[in-house]
């Protein structure tokens, strides 16, 4: 097992067994541990359809065309009751990321950041010399007071006080609250600093940054594939991450579900398949 899956099945254990250990004695550890499970799988579910699917490859990459009602319900659900990611400024960091990956100007790392350093910038990132979150959408009233900083502070003390109320108890609260946001740090570090180095991984394509494919279980799965980082930054417009049919791809599969829901559709550079790409078919 690799050291980055190793971490992240090391932190899931932990918080499962927080979740028992700290469980209040009117809910008990078992029912603890299924009341853990269920917020630790609706926040990282909602959280994943919202960034990685929808803000990433909707609007960062105009990969996909989604439903305009779809993307603001679900960038308000996940704000207000999940882990606040402000979608103006992910989207103006994430463009300058691919413009300038992994040298000066990338706001997420450069080649020379290690660990801990990547780490810190997970929470303080480089400051981003221009603004390239310009779309319609980040005008709208729902874009403007999710990215609020008010609204961010509120919203997070907020969705915490609904789960203290929720469970009952507030040491349990915030075990699960804190442990969870533990686990999206080592989210981040998965897509900033284990798919930016080569020491790690496999690259299919030789291109001008460390990005590389983390193709296992868990990080494929927790990412919804955005940590095939090598396929991404080759060709970051394609509508799906996965470049074999051999490599695992939660994400493409959570897109194709929409897709079938009549959420979105493919915009027609999405729907390109690159020279040099092995797919023959997108099969979306």
């Amino acid at each position: 097992m690799k050291s980055y899956s190793a971490a992240g099945y090391a932190i899931i254990l932990v918080y499962a067994i927080a979740c028992v250990y700290f469980a209040p004695p009117h809910i008990g550890p078992w029912k603890g541990l299924a009341i853990g499970a269920v917020y630790f799988i609706a926040c990282w579910f909602i959280g994943g359809l919202y960034l990685s699917s929808v803000i990433h490859m909707g609007i960062a990459h105009r990969a996909l065309d989604y439903k305009v009602w779809f993307i603001k319900t679900l960038t308000v659900v996940n704000n207000v009751f999940g882990v606040y990611i402000n979608p103006t400024t992910w989207v103006n960091r994430h463009r300058l990321h691919h413009a300038y990956a992994d040298h000066p100007g990338d706001p997420n790392k450069l080649s020379s950041d290690g660990f801990w350093r990547t780490m810190y910038l997970c929470l303080f990132p480089y400051k981003c010399e221009a603004n390239m979150a310009t779309d319609e959408i980040f005008k709208s009233w729902s874009f403007r007071i999710v990215s609020n900083p008010v609204f961010a502070v509120v919203s997070q003390v907020f969705n915490f006080w609904l789960l203290w109320v929720l469970v009952g108890d507030l040491r349990f609260a915030a075990v699960m609250w804190g442990i969870f946001r533990v686990f999206t740090i080592w989210i981040n570090m998965i897509q900033n600093y284990w798919t930016h180095n080569r020491t790690y991984g496999y690259r299919r394509y030789d291109d001008d940054d460390n990005a590389m494919n983390v193709g296992e279980f868990l990080p494929v799965t927790i990412t919804f594939s955005a940590c095939l980082q090598n396929n991404h930054h080759h060709s970051p417009r394609m509508l799906r991450l996965s470049h074999d049919e051999s490599e695992y791809d939660f994400g493409f599969l959570t897109v194709r579900a929409m897709k079938a829901l009549g959420l979105v559709q493919a915009t027609p550079k999405g729907a390109e398949i690159p020279e040099g790409c092995p797919l023959t078919s997108l099969n979306f």
